[in-house]
């Protein structure tokens, strides 16, 4: 029973691997593969930012904090665990995805740049893209998967080598499918030269200054952000450029030299909720896994393996639509 994904991100990679582990022949086609997916622009933290409905994404998120965090420790993943602080400007509740993390508390007054009154501390996950998208399609690759580059404008066109469909083409869904419930939420990032920040800092409440965060990793640093729904524009803009500068200098010691080594854009698909269910669509039916917003890798394995629960449930001639209401493991936890 060959499954078809459509799509090489980080969700068609995550569902490939889960697939391959639970004893499904999978092919991957898609028409862009890493260094050049909108995934490869991913900062990326493990955070639930801008996607919905919050009770399904909690148990994604949580899921997948707990993978990420086995990932962790395999050398060569390029996922490392790190502590930080969000910075808000107001005192708040504790947020909505706090159930899904293990290491959190409230910021001290000490802790607190001028300007804020509140901040969460915590550990999570943070993914080196340019390591760990390589990694995971060498683990899709080592259990057998095969990888088709090719551009498809149909579902037919896959549905015409397998009847097991995954779609997990973000924001290509929306020619694909014909979902004018996506959007493009333009991100723009710049990745500078390593200055050892001891934690990563996150600010994305700002509404009068901009989003900020400043996420360090192993061999450079990542400053962000913006978050601009509708532009499809994928070139960068210098004032943006500067802007995000600016912000970050904010938020560091005074005097912290911050050396661009390159400007990214990537677009974010954004949608009102992500879509994880069947669909029927002339007699054939196709799995969809998109529409994650800015949480693509914070939700991919606990979206991936609800994929295998669904798949497996309608292989066997259960129902083909409705969530899952707990997503089960169905692979090996540690990805290896």
């Amino acid at each position: 029973m060959r499954v078809i994904v459509l799509g090489c991100g980080v969700s068609g990679l995550s569902c490939g691997v889960r697939l391959l582990e639970a004893g499904y022949p999978v092919e991957l086609w898609a028409r862009e593969l890493p260094p050049h997916t909108t995934s490869d622009v991913a900062a990326a933290i493990w955070y639930p930012y801008r996607a919905w409905p919050q009770e399904r994404v909690n148990v994604w998120a949580g899921r997948t904090f707990e993978v990420l965090n086995e990932l962790a420790l395999t050398p060569g993943t390029g996922v490392l665990g790190v502590s930080g602080l969000e910075l808000v400007r107001e005192p708040v509740e504790d947020p909505w995805w706090r159930s899904s993390v293990t290491r959190f508390r409230r910021a001290t007054a000490e802790e607190l740049p001028p300007g804020y009154a509140d901040g969460f501390v915590f550990e999570v996950p943070i993914i080196e893209m340019p390591r760990y998208l390589p990694w995971l399609l060498g683990r899709f690759v080592e259990l057998g998967g095969h990888v088709v580059r090719r551009e498809v404008r149909s579902l037919e066109e896959a549905w015409a080598a397998s009847p097991w469909v995954v779609n997990c083409t973000g924001l290509g869904s929306r020619e694909l499918l014909g979902d004018t419930s996506l959007f493009p939420v333009r991100g723009e990032v710049l990745c500078v030269e390593p200055f050892a920040p001891a934690r990563f800092l996150l600010d994305d409440r700002d509404e009068a200054r901009g989003m900020t965060y400043i996420i360090p990793r192993g061999s450079d640093c990542i400053l962000g952000g913006t978050a601009e729904e509708g532009n499809a524009s994928l070139e960068p803009d210098p004032v943006q450029g500067r802007a995000i500068l600016e912000r970050a200098a904010r938020l560091l010691p005074e005097g912290t030299r911050l050396q661009v080594r390159h400007h990214r854009v990537g677009l974010r698909p954004g949608r009102p909720s992500v879509r994880l269910e069947w669909e029927e669509r002339g007699g054939h039916h196709v799995l969809h896994n998109y529409g994650h917003g800015g949480a693509g890798v914070t939700l991919s394995w606990g979206c991936a393996e609800e994929v295998v629960t669904l798949l497996t449930r309608a292989r066997v001639g259960g129902a083909h639509v409705g969530p899952v209401g707990n997503p089960a493991s169905t692979g090996r936890t540690d990805g290896t």
